[in-house]
């Protein structure tokens, strides 16, 4: 695998927020028109929350902090319904929707409401709809069937456009300065919630968006936490200790993700051990991508931390650009069951991530990153050192 160097990505002086250029817009839209024809529907309807906002950000370059909903219908206006009130005005702003409204009271009558207005009759739902929600669009059309069109539309967004990986290129770079910025401030009495501050100002006087900073700091001689926090602590740093991150940061939705293990003193030999098999699976894994390699054969290879008679927590490997995505796999020992039946294609993207950790969990690990499938194998968007990382050196 080879690294090369990261594109500056968008011009965030161009415009008051991240934005795609039209073209990109009207070619996701086209996707969507292909996917809802091919179903036979008549509107499809995206969902989106703070927690779950990717969908519906992909349609509209606007990213929901709560609740939002955008319909999309053959032959009318897409419109994009905004849950709280006094969050409109900026979703106006930031979407490429010309019609931008409140939701009302609520939003699901509301959508539902102009459903029945297009004369809509069968309809695909995207995205993690609530069950009251659904309930209310069920007993507010009746005889309009509803259809789950999430998985068709998750398919569709594997395969990355050239914008949206120039985007990511400048995600992972943003990624990479929180590290390096971690590296730096991390010695002994430092808390770890001071360790975050520093990891997000890095990128965030940049003009980054935060999309996760998963901390933890243990003692390398194991006894403590095994995988990073999702909330960071007031523990402070010690002789002797690691931090375990997982990083995601990033622009418009689209972030890099890498995943690190700084040590703070000497690293005693179980710990090492540890970490160099979690580097041997992830050099065997990302050398196995390109091109018509299933998921299966990745989580064949994931085997090797079984073999060692370790495991995980995490996932080892999954998809990534713009959200979450197939395929998710651990390690055929751990794995939650079959693989999904997917084969890498130029333009997907996986984070490799072995973060392998004792069957005790008394100890464990973090190490991976974001690589770019291409028609010869992957290449990494990041820059940052990889291997085992000390406090205060160069990276």
């Amino acid at each position: 695998m080879t690294t090369r160097p990261a594109t500056a990505g968008p011009d965030l002086d161009g415009s008051p927020y991240p934005r795609f250029t039209d073209d990109e817009y009207v070619r996701r839209r086209a996707a969507v028109d292909a996917l809802r024809a091919a179903a036979d529907l008549d509107a499809v309807v995206v969902h989106g929350t703070g927690n779950a906002r990717h969908e519906l950000q992909y349609l509209t370059a606007w990213p929901p902090r709560q609740e939002g909903w955008l319909v999309l219908a053959a032959d009318d206006q897409p419109a994009l319904f905004v849950q709280l009130f006094n969050h409109v005005p900026n979703a106006r702003e930031m979407a490429v929707v010309e019609r931008v409204e409140w939701g009302g009271t609520d939003s699901a009558a509301t959508v539902a409401a102009d459903l029945a207005r297009r004369g809509a009759r069968r309809v695909g739902l995207v995205g993690a709809i609530p069950y009251q929600a659904h309930g209310r669009l069920v007993a507010a059309l009746p005889g309009v069937e509803l259809v789950d069109l999430t998985p068709a539309f998750r398919r569709m967004r594997l395969v990355k456009s050239p914008q949206e990986i120039a985007w990511t290129r400048r995600g992972a770079e943003l990624c990479d300065l929180g590290i390096r910025a971690l590296v730096e401030v991390a010695r002994p009495g430092v808390r770890e919630y001071q360790l975050g501050a520093a990891v997000e100002a890095a990128y965030g006087a940049l003009g980054g968006q935060h999309g996760i900073c998963f901390i933890a700091t243990t003692p390398m001689g194991g006894g403590g936490r095994f995988v990073p926090a999702q909330n960071w602590s007031s523990r402070r740093l010690e002789d002797g200790d690691a931090i375990l991150i997982e990083l995601s940061a990033g622009i418009g939705g689209y972030t890099g993700q890498v995943l690190r293990t700084i040590a703070v003193g000497d690293v005693p030999a179980a710990f090492q051990r540890l970490h160099d098999v979690a580097a041997r699976t992830f050099e065997a894994l990302v050398a196995a991508i390109r091109p018509g390699v299933r998921a299966a054969d990745l989580l064949a290879i994931a085997g090797l931390i079984d073999r060692e008679g370790l495991s995980v927590c995490d996932d080892v490997v999954h998809g990534y650009g713009g959200g979450y995505l197939a395929p998710v796999l651990r390690t055929p020992a751990t794995a939650h069951g079959a693989p999904p039946d997917l084969v890498l294609e130029p333009g997907m993207m996986v984070v490799v991530q072995p973060n392998v950790i004792t069957p005790d969990a008394s100890l464990g690990v973090q190490t991976g990153e974001l690589v770019l499938v291409v028609p010869d194998g992957a290449v990494s968007l990041h820059g940052v050192t990889r291997g085992l990382l000390r406090a205060g050196a160069a990276v």
